[in-house]
């Protein structure tokens, strides 16, 4: 089953001589429960196509179609609401609410849907996580790898078609790093769960099924690491 499919993405700024193509006409599809490495230089478009994918941007030609809706045809009020129920976001960052509890964060997309959610869910993922004893903790009371598990249980609570992680351990050291990959690894596996990784960092893209290598805007790579 395809939950992603790319077609002929083009990002365009500018006009005239001043124009600078950031994404240029790149298709893809990404079936349900693969592990897919996005990699990059820095200035490659990779982040545009992040971008693109999560809807936080709108392309100049293409579509991206996820779970067989067109999220570029979208208004903004639909693709808020969509993004929110369909798209697990992982930021390099975090992206916590300080005010909000490690369980407040996670429960935040039911929040906003001003739905109840399940108890027994929220506590399934987040023991799973090991950040179970943080729930009362707010995020100033958390080491990086802490919040970053917070992050994740976040963007698996809504059981989303895909999670798009932005260099998620690019905040971290190499040792929680790995810890944060694992952890990916492991939603992968045990629920079966898409991920788009977006890295820079070779060693961490490899742990990946799948590497699509993003060049000057293109996609000049699509390789399968295991089949």
């Amino acid at each position: 089953m395809t939950v992603l499919q790319v077609n002929e993405l083009t990002k365009k700024y500018g006009t005239g001589e001043s124009e600078v193509v950031a994404l240029d006409h790149i298709s893809f599809s990404v079936k349900k429960g693969e592990f897919v490495a996005i990699v990059g230089a820095s200035g490659s478009g990779k982040s545009t196509l992040m971008n693109l994918i999560g809807g936080i941007d709108t392309p100049t030609e293409g579509s991206v179609q996820i779970d067989g809706k067109e999220i570029t045809k979208m208004n903004e009020s639909e693709l808020a609401i969509f993004r929110r129920r369909n798209i697990g976001m992982i930021y390099q960052f975090y992206n916590l609410i300080p005010s909000l509890t490690a369980e407040e964060n996670v429960m935040l997309p039911w929040l906003l849907d001003r739905r109840k959610g399940s108890k027994e869910k929220l506590n399934m993922i987040m023991g799973r996580l090991g950040i179970k004893e943080r729930a009362t903790h707010f995020p100033g009371q958390m080491s990086g790898g802490q919040q970053q598990r917070v992050s994740i249980a976040r963007a698996l609570i809504n059981d989303p078609a895909f999670i798009l992680a932005d260099e998620p351990t690019g905040n971290l050291d190499s040792r929680t790093g790995q810890e944060i990959i694992d952890l990916l690894k492991y939603t992968n596996h045990k629920f079966n769960q898409t991920i788009l990784l977006i890295t820079h960092d070779e060693k961490i893209a490899l742990q990946a099924d799948r590497i699509l290598t993003i060049g000057d805007g293109k996609l000049i790579r699509d390789e399968v690491i295991k089949a």
